[in-house]
């Protein structure tokens, strides 16, 4: 058999036996189904089935007799009367899908807009996560962003090259830090650096939590464990402007309070 002709076939529409089947009566004037099964290395128990289905395609004829003998239909006729039903098929097939379409297309718009009640929350607990999804924040930010700063560092000042490119990109960026800072010589320099690109700071006794406002769309801060003696940090990120804007005058009021970084 001829592997290319059997997948030609299949292409068009013919089960793998099938195909061999027809492959095999053609080499013959006509054949038992038994024959068939031999030359075309078919299962005897399926050869009936798989004739038969020929027959109804249109692809051989059955001669009656003891033992039935089956006959191709000549290929040029046969295949080209094949190809056009599986035309027709394939046409009314496009205008069912079609149709399906139209009527699938305003749900799934729909859904896409349908809001979660959580899908602008967002939580993280991981140290290296949280470094991350901020750099991605600060690089997405478009206008401004507002930053309560207090160790431990997610990111260390001296690290945060984002930061820096933020500031090359002319966005606005004010930070409040704790005066504890100072008692660090390399986290203040690499804030003085900051400052030096544009960045407005100030220094305030303590902060109540770290924060960061991006666009007045977004917001990141944390929430300590409440348990005396322990550590464990959780970031929420939430991406609403009603919550942004009243954290803003939040920001705002303790920015007043600050002294100018020195």
């Amino acid at each position: 058999m001829e592997d290319r002709d059997v997948r030609r076939l299949v292409e068009l529409g013919l089960t793998g036996y099938e195909a061999s089947a027809y492959i095999a009566l053609t080499r013959r004037g006509e054949a038992t189904a038994s024959e068939v099964a031999r030359i075309a290395k078919l299962p005897r128990q399926r050869i009936y089935d798989v004739l038969e289905g020929l027959v109804s395609q249109g692809l051989a004829t059955v001669k009656p007799g003891r033992p039935a003998r089956y006959v191709a239909a000549a290929p040029e006729e046969a295949l080209w009367r094949k190809l056009e039903r599986r035309r027709a098929e394939l046409d009314s097939l496009e205008g069912g899908i079609a149709e399906t379409i139209e009527r699938l297309t305003p749900a799934y718009r729909a859904g896409r807009v349908a809001d979660d009640p959580l899908r602008f929350i967002e939580v993280l607990r991981e140290p290296a996560a949280i470094a991350h999804r901020f750099a991605e924040l600060e690089a997405a930010a478009e206008r401004e962003i507002l930053v309560f700063t207090k160790p431990p560092y997610a990111i260390d000042p001296a690290q945060n090259v984002e930061g820096l490119r933020l500031l090359e990109r002319r966005i606005t960026a004010r930070s409040v830090y704790e005066r504890s800072v100072y008692e660090h010589p390399a986290q203040a320099e690499a804030i003085r650096a900051f400052v030096a690109a544009g960045e407005q700071a100030r220094v305030v006794a303590e902060l109540p939590l770290k924060l960061a406002l991006i666009d007045e769309r977004v917001a990141l801060f944390t929430l300590e464990d409440p348990v005396p003696g322990t550590y464990g940090l959780t970031i929420m990120i939430v991406e609403h402007p009603s919550l942004a804007r009243l954290l803003r005058l939040a920001f705002e009021a303790v920015w007043a309070s600050g002294e100018p970084f020195a």
